[in-house]
């Protein structure tokens, strides 16, 4: 074996090492990389040649992590990975996104990235470090790449900058960024934070990039070591450059006329394929595959050009907007009556139709994962059906897309939510895309907020969000930053950023970038742009609903918390669940119980109040403690020679003594009472054992004293 190690350190002692040579030789490339005992094996393969007819890099991004990598079996019937998480999907979309810009535009062989987790350390979060795992391995391979590039995660703990922190220091955490870049630029952030400035999210972005440059050269310094500095040679595309001009001839002017008309994207679309089908037909009837192929991929570079040099000549978008303007917008909340909060949303030809439901703690997600497991109690998923854009498209679940665009509105909302004592209910948000032409997350954002406050959930602020696009020109220096883009913009510009945030600031945030040398003045003022049409957007929101509703709806269900003494809490579950499962089958409620601390948290969940009412008061009587002098309705449950033992709680008995159940004396407990007998008792007493001493003549009138007998006077 020829190991090879490279190792740096993060500024503060702690250091990352990168292994290659060892594990995985028979991939292009392969590299394990460990930061304490977090480790992560990562490969590429790429085919050599490419398949005719594609025109695009057909790569596949696949994070996925190990259950012995914490020592744990996965639970589930196979007991075995499956298919990747939520959680794996996202890292996977991560680390896809910061290596796809960095491929040579013609490179169009089938390339596999697969990282896996193969140790875990409880304390280091392994997603900071796969995209350093995911460029090195490409790094010591023969595969085309403009890169390296790394992803740093940087965080703001205690009012400090702290780039890969730990993850028990994250709690403390007032924003959280993962940030991926070359030596030079910044290619991909995604983050969240609590409600920051501009400046604030620019600092900790060029404070994260220091960072990746160390890591840069470290995957550089490396390849020289093993030696794979020169990288294949390969030939994906055709070329025919008169065929190139003649289409650039034919139908510049006419695409630009279409461009400049202010049409809506479907008569749009249908204008730019009659124009590319008329020049195809002048092309004759006995066109090869690859002319036809070459004639659409130019026709497309046509509408790249125009399109942008539209914007960029005359400030003039392709629904005629300028770059500032945000689409019209209208909203409505209560639109579904059965929901217990909904909300449209339409910004332009964007439209998403929210719901809000309320649950119980049983309605909790299970995370079962080999870093993460525990409980969630708020869900958004996000459905983009293909009738939202006019296309016949199988449903066939949720993709990477949607799972990546609900997460990002779910961490802009989570921002806002009330804390448990204020909440107690699960909360699921659905946003179904009904129509869509750019920006679908963000109209989920805002209309998720607008959902919530028909809900009644006591948000701490509205929040909205908006997608930010780029247009440059390198020759000339030109650039145009767009506000609102649509979904032409997004495929045909340079950068994609959506930021998401309240009046006071940004909660949430997601960059893409397709272009080397975003300048940070640009950079800044696209975030100022931002915050313009943000805060339009949240005042065009307000015209709808304000503020939450006072009350939840009608028909939404209720929660009320109860907190108890720890040793009561088998007293309310019962034997085998008997008493809690009892108590549900006659009150209606469903109840959960959690031991936290010396405390049992009890959430009573139903529908009505009467229901809520009858649960509260069963399980406040078998968690009251009894107090001495207090009066209760008790219960005989048997008779003895002595006295009576009397329930006077559930499942809490005191001796009812002989002498103290009437003034009068009694020799004997027959015909007295009976069991079943519903009396009332005062406890007198409790001693060191929990026995209670009752009494019943203690509630009954004391009987006059008999007065004595007269003294006869005797003459002596």
């Amino acid at each position: 074996m020829n190991v090879i190690k490279k190792s740096f350190d993060l500024g503060d002692g702690r250091t990352i090492e990168i292994e290659t040579g060892k594990l995985a030789k028979q991939a292009d490339g392969s590299v394990v990389v460990r930061m304490g005992d977090t480790m992560l094996l990562a490969t590429v393969v790429s085919t050599v040649g490419a398949k005719a007819g594609v025109d695009f890099l057909p790569l596949s991004v696949d994070y996925q992590e190990k259950y012995a990598a914490a020592g744990r079996i996965p639970g589930g019937f196979l007991r075995r990975e499956a298919r990747l998480s939520d959680y794996e999907v996202l890292i996977s979309r991560l680390v896809d996104r910061a290596l796809r810009p960095m491929f040579p535009e013609d490179y169009h062989s089938d390339t596999q990235v697969m990282i896996s987790l193969i140790s875990s350390d409880k304390n280091i979060m392994p997603d900071c470090l796969a995209g350093l795992a995911a460029s090195a391995a490409i790094a010591v391979s023969d595969i085309p790449f403009n890169g390296p590039i790394s992803e740093v995660r940087v965080a703001k703990i205690d009012g400090k900058l702290v780039v890969n922190p730990y993850v028990n220091d994250l709690e403390r955490a007032t924003m959280e960024f993962l940030v991926a870049g070359t030596e030079s630029d910044i290619v991909m952030v995604e983050g969240e934070c609590d409600e920051i400035s501009e400046a604030e999210m620019v600092e900790a972005i060029e404070f994260a990039h220091k960072a990746i440059v160390i890591q840069v050269q470290a995957q550089k310094e490396l390849a020289e070591l093993v030696g794979n500095t020169v990288k294949r040679t390969y030939s994906h595309e055709d070329s025919n450059l008169e065929l190139r001009a003649q289409v650039f001839a034919a139908t510049y002017d006419k695409v630009y006329e279409v461009a400049k008309s202010n049409v809506a994207k479907k008569e749009r679309g249908n204008a730019f394929g009659a124009i590319l089908m008329d020049f195809i037909a002048t092309l004759g009837e006995d066109l090869d595959d690859v002319t036809g192929f070459l004639a659409k991929k130019y026709f497309h570079d046509v509408q790249y050009d125009a399109i942008r040099n539209l914007v960029l000549d005359e400030g003039i978008r392709l629904d005629g907007r300028d770059v500032r303007t945000v689409r019209p917008i209208w909203s409505e909340v209560g639109y579904l009556p059965a929901a217990h909060g909904s909300a449209v949303f339409t910004r332009g030809e964007t439209q998403s139709l929210t719901t809000v439901t309320l649950g119980s703690k049983d309605d909790e997600q299970m995370i079962d994962g080999a870093f993460f497991n525990g409980y969630n109690k708020f869900l958004l998923h996000y459905n983009f059906p293909g009738f939202s854009t006019g296309e016949v498209r199988p449903n066939r679940g949720a993709g990477r897309r949607e799972i990546g665009h609900g997460n990002l509105a779910m961490r802009s909302l989570k921002k806002v939510l009330p804390g448990l004592e204020e909440n107690p209910y699960t909360i699921r948000i659905v946003s179904d895309i009904l129509e869509s032409n750019g920006s679908s997350s963000m109209a989920t954002v805002c209309a998720g907020t607008l959902a919530l406050m028909d809900a009644g959930i006591k948000i701490k602020a509205p929040v909205s969000g908006i997608a930010m696009g780029l247009i440059t020109d390198e020759k000339t220096g030109k650039y145009a930053i767009l506000s609102d883009i649509l979904g032409d913009e997004d495929h045909l510009g340079d950068m994609d950023f959506k930021v998401t945030g309240t009046e006071k600031g940004i909660v949430a945030c997601q960059m893409d970038l397709k272009i080397n040398g975003l300048k940070w003045e640009v950079l800044t003022n696209a975030l100022n742009q931002a915050k313009e049409a943000r805060l339009h957007i949240l005042n065009e929101m307000k015209k709808t609903i304000s503020a939450p509703r006072e009350d939840y709806k009608d028909h939404a269900p209720r929660i009320v918390s109860l907190s108890i003494d720890k040793e009561f809490i088998g007293a309310v579950i019962g034997p085998g669940g008997k008493i809690i499962q009892e108590m549900q089958r006659e009150t209606g409620a469903s109840i959960s119980i959690e031991e936290v601390g010396n405390k049992g948290i009890i959430e009573i969940f139903a529908d009505n109040k009467a229901a809520i009412d009858a649960a509260v008061t069963r399980i406040n009587s078998i968690a009251a403690k009894p107090e001495i002098g207090a009066t209760y309705d008790g219960k005989v449950k048997s008779i003895m020679p002595f006295g009576a033992f009397v329930e006077i709680m559930p499942g809490k008995d005191g001796l009812l003594h002989i002498s103290e159940v009437a003034w009068e004396r009694l020799e004997t407990m027959d015909g007295v009472l009976k069991e079943g007998d519903k009396i009332q008792v005062k406890l007198l007493d409790v001693d060191k054992q929990g026995k209670m001493k009752l009494s019943r003549k203690a509630l009954l009138p004391r009987p006059p004293r008999p007065e004595a007998a007269p003294t006869e006077n005797k003459t002596v």
